[in-house]
Parts: C-alpha cells; sequence; structure tokens
C-alpha cells in the first residue's frame, strides 16, 4: 500500500481527526454487537499510546440529513469507554462551539466521540462547508473505516482537503492488503463463491473474477437466474430481469475456462418465512409453485470438492434465506467447508460475515472484511475515493 499510515506520521500532542465504522446495532440504547468498534482498536490504542487527542467521527445508520434520536452516537461512546477502561467524551453535535470546544480541551490519550456524521446534509453531500468544519476540529486526519471508503462522503474524501496530512489506520492498511493479495497474486486454484439476491449487483465483481479465478461458485437467489437461463424451471424463485447479462456472465466464463458451479438440487419452500410447505428437490425438478430458498446437499457436496482444493478463495453473498434457520444449512455448510480448508479465505463483507459469524466460524478465516460494498468495489478494481484521497507515501514528509 503506497499510502501512510499511522506509523508514518508524529501524533504526540496532536489533535487526531479519525473517520471509524461504528455503523453498529443498538437496540433499547445499548450496542448489540460491537464487532466494528473493536476491528478499529488496534489503530485507537496506538494513538493513544503516542500521545495522540483522539477526535472519532462516525455515521449510524441512514438518518438522512437530519437529527435522529434513535440513531445518536451515545450508545456508542459508552461501550467504546466500556472497552477502553476509560472516559470517551461525547459531542452532541458533529461540529460546531460545542464541538469546537471539547475538541480543543482534549489532553493526550484523551478520546472524543462525534455525534453522526450524517445527521448534517453535508456529510453525504461531500459539501466544502461541512468538510472544513470537521477540519477545524483535528490536524491530522486519519482514516480506518474502509466500509466507507468507497464513498466521496465530507468525512471520508472533504476533509483530507483542508488538513496537511491524511494517513490509513491498521484496519483500512490490513483490508488493502488481504484484498489487494488477492488481485495481485492469488495462489491457484483460486476459488470464488458468490451468493446473494441479485446478478446485477454482481456484473463488475463476476467479471474481474473470471479474470482471476478458476471456479466460481454460484448460490443465492442469483443461481436461480443462471439456472433459467439454462431452460429450466424456476417457479417463483428470485429472476434477474437483465438476463443477457446472465447469458453473457456464462459465455466469459467459458471462454476464460472458468468452472461456473451452479447448485444441483435446492431447498424449495411456499414462502420465506418457511412457514408452508418445505422440500428438497433436484435443479431439474423445480415445482412451479414453490421457491428456491436455499442450496441442498448435493450441491453442498459439489461446492465442497471445490472448496477443498482451493489455495485463495474469496466468498461474498449467502447461499440462501440464511436468517431463517430452515434456509440456513446451505450457507453454514459452506462456512464449515471455508473453516476447514488450508488456503487464505477471505470474506466479503456483508452477509457472508453475518453468516460466517452465526456459524461461530470467523477465528477459522483468513480475513474477514468490514466492508461489504468497499470490498466488492476493490475487487472490481475501482479506485476507491476514500482511499485515493490519503497521502502518497511519497508526498508527505511528516
Amino acid at each position: 500500500m503506497n499510502k501512510i499510515t499511522v506509523k508514518d506520521i508524529d501524533v504526540n500532542d496532536k489533535r487526531v481527526l479519525m473517520r471509524v465504522d461504528f455503523n453498529v446495532p443498538i437496540k433499547e440504547g445499548k450496542v448489540t454487537d460491537d464487532t466494528r468498534i473493536r476491528a478499529a482498536l488496534p489503530t485507537i490504542n496506538y494513538l493513544l499510546e503516542h500521545g495522540a487527542k483522539l477526535i472519532l467521527m462516525s455515521h449510524l445508520g441512514r438518518p438522512k440529513g437530519v437529527v435522529d434520536e434513535a440513531k445518536r452516537m451515545d450508545p456508542v461512546a459508552a461501550k467504546l469507554s466500556e472497552i477502553l477502561g476509560k472516559p470517551v467524551a461525547k459531542a452532541n453535535e458533529t461540529v460546531g462551539e460545542e464541538a469546537k470546544a471539547k475538541a480543543m480541551a482534549l489532553k493526550p490519550g484523551e478520546v472524543l466521540l462525534l455525534e453522526n456524521t450524517r445527521f448534517n446534509p453535508g456529510e453525504t453531500k461531500n459539501d466544502p462547508e461541512f468538510s472544513k468544519k470537521l477540519a477545524e476540529l483535528g490536524e491530522i486526519y486519519v482514516n480506518d473505516a474502509f466500509g466507507t471508503a468507497h464513498r466521496a462522503h465530507a468525512s471520508t474524501v472533504g476533509v483530507t482537503q483542508y488538513l496537511p496530512v491524511a494517513a490509513a489506520g491498521f484496519l483500512m492498511g490490513q483490508e488493502l492488503s488481504a484484498l489487494g493479495s488477492l488481485l495481485a497474486h492469488p495462489e491457484k486454484p483460486f476459488v470464488a463463491i458468490l451468493g446473494g439476491a441479485k446478478v446485477s449487483d454482481k456484473i463488475g465483481i463476476i467479471d474481474k473474477l473470471s479474470e482471476l479465478c478458476q471456479v466460481i461458485l454460484i448460490g443465492g437467489g442469483m443461481a436461480f437466474s443462471f439456472l433459467k437461463a439454462q431452460g429450466m424451471e424456476i417457479g417463483k424463485s428470485l429472476l434477474d430481469p437483465d438476463m443477457d447479462n446472465v447469458k453473457r456472465i456464462m459465455e466469459l466464463c467459458k471462454s476464460r475456462n472458468v468452472v461456473l458451479g451452479l447448485p444441483v438440487d435446492v431447498v424449495v419452500a411456499e414462502n420465506i418465512e418457511g412457514t408452508g410447505r418445505i422440500d428438497t428437490v433436484s435443479v431439474e425438478n423445480m415445482p412451479a409453485d414453490l421457491m428456491g430458498v436455499d442450496i441442498g446437499p448435493e450441491s453442498v457436496k459439489e461446492f465442497g470438492k471445490y472448496i477443498a482444493d482451493a489455495k485463495t478463495l474469496f466468498w461474498n453473498g449467502p447461499m440462501g434465506v440464511f436468517e431463517v434457520e430452515a434456509f440456513a444449512k446451505g450457507t453454514m455448510a459452506v462456512a464449515e467447508a471455508v473453516a476447514e480448508m488450508k488456503g487464505v479465505s477471505v470474506i466479503g463483507g456483508g452477509d457472508s460475515v453475518a453468516a460466517v459469524k452465526k456459524a461461530g466460524l470467523s477465528d477459522k478465516m483468513t480475513h474477514i472484511s468490514t466492508g461489504g460494498g468497499a470490498s466488492l468495489e476493490f475487487m472490481e478494481g475501482k479506485e476507491l475515493p476514500g482511499i485515493a484521497a490519503l497521502n502518497d507515501k511519497t508526498a508527505v514528509n511528516a
């Protein structure tokens, strides 16, 4: 990574404005999953140990530029304080007199968490005035929020225009290293597992992976569009309206000698709630009145063979409606197979991460990305605005 990191800069007695991804689930005023908070701890602890006056900023949910009391950062400040074992001050605004006063009053080793950045309409618009006000709070900028790096927002891009130093945190560095290695020098065979609802959401990543992979396994709702393209009955299953792209992908994989693995059997049901009829059928025998909700046991075996042989593996998207227990078997079995493989396994954010956690296998994966959309766009080879905005190592002598 040719970007400066926190290790390249002197933060002692400096106000460090750090973008984190603390977009965590909250229920009844308490954080229910602190994974994203803990992911930022290496950078937070490093900065505090090196005498920084730390000002943290993050979005929470999608309040759309207005104050939403249910999306205030107070529960996050409380959880971070509990984890750090020290007080975390909280500003009731993102920018303004109170936020500025609290930022200026910080002493080395102290922490301030600003209010939800998306309470301000200028955040998602990357507004220069809002960006400038954010920058006035700090002297150095650090971005450790890979999950928002694909967004050109004020707190990820605009603010960097008004501060002399913009560096990457450790989490950002880990993400770029892990995902970058898949693009640069993946050990073969390289197997990709893609799931989720729509093919159209994954067109770019499939195109890119077809250049890199020897095998692409397709599950989830998107698999039924591929089965339909082969002339099969898919009942009431999800169908992508852009079937031309589905057919193009199939031809592309064929021309590049990439194995495009599709389910051979599926779990079908009357509804996604799992309250009616549920059956397992071969893909040649799908009933017209039911919908596909998971891959079946034979598909798990077939996918498992490719997974076991993989030296490099990238997984994004569940194999079915895994939130419903009756339809989670395929996704859980794939998670177990990935956990047992001997090579490098990278989980590309989103629901795949939730599935791995649900299976209790997080510690068996080589890398679990904190960014769903960001990891996909990075893997597609796109430039992420939040990364591009950071200083190159040759650009700053900090």
